[in-house]
């Protein structure tokens, strides 16, 4: 007698993981938050004086927690930041280009993240895709810090809204890296410590890491686990 046979899954089984997508700020990039005393060094301000921790002391920083609940946009955050410890040292800083610049222009490889480095060099033995999805790569950190990084040159593309103009979580920011790189959406593994960008990428059809930046190993273990790796 025949054996029953079981219904077919008509689904399709989706493409492997092709491409990492990582965020800059804070995933590629140590956080502001977590280079308070080096910011402190460079512009020459007593230890302790940046007091707001971000993500590192939400009940600390209120106007943090106001970003998180949406009330204020992530390039307003900043950009209240930048005037206040612009004000600590005399100056009207008016861009985070300045800010930055300031705190971080003289060894900006000192801030990268050692884990990024390692899951980049990973993902390209195995010849995975590179990209970058920047809300505001050149916009926060300026044009002439890529040229002080030499990582970012295994990077075959960086899509960033300083030119672009348009900001994650619109589903064009991320249809941008898909167009750029030839790739379906869940081909690409993306990374991003904002919770609501993870949410646009998902809901672009990408695979996507929550990154914490206070666990930054064990979310690029994540990374790696999902390229396969």
């Amino acid at each position: 007698m025949a054996q029953p046979t079981m219904p077919a899954n008509d689904a399709p089984a989706p493409p492997p993981a092709q491409a990492l997508v990582l965020d800059f700020g804070g995933v590629i990039s140590r956080t502001l938050f977590e280079t308070h005393a080096l910011t402190e060094r460079a512009l020459g301000l007593a230890p302790g004086t940046l007091a707001w921790r971000g993500p590192f002391d939400p009940a600390g920083d209120a106007l943090w927690r106001d970003m998180q609940a949406g009330l204020i946009s992530e390039r307003d955050y900043w950009l209240a930041r930048t005037r206040e410890v612009g004000r600590l040292v005399g100056e009207d800083w008016t861009s985070m280009a300045q800010f930055v610049v300031r705190a971080r222009g003289a060894d900006p490889a000192a801030v990268i993240r050692p884990e990024a480095i390692a899951a980049v060099e990973a993902a390209a033995r195995v010849g995975k895709r590179l990209a970058i999805l920047s809300n505001e790569l050149d916009l926060f950190y300026g044009a002439d810090f890529r040229r002080k990084l030499p990582l970012l040159a295994r990077f075959e593309l960086i899509v960033d809204a300083t030119y672009s103009g348009v900001l994650k979580p619109d589903a064009r920011a991320y249809a941008a890296v898909t167009k750029g790189l030839g790739l379906p959406a869940a081909a690409c593994v993306f990374v991003d410590d904002q919770p609501r960008n993870v949410l646009g990428a998902r809901a672009a059809g990408m695979v996507a890491v929550d990154f914490d930046v206070t666990r930054p190993a064990a979310s690029y273990a994540q990374a790696m686990r999902a390229l396969a790796l």
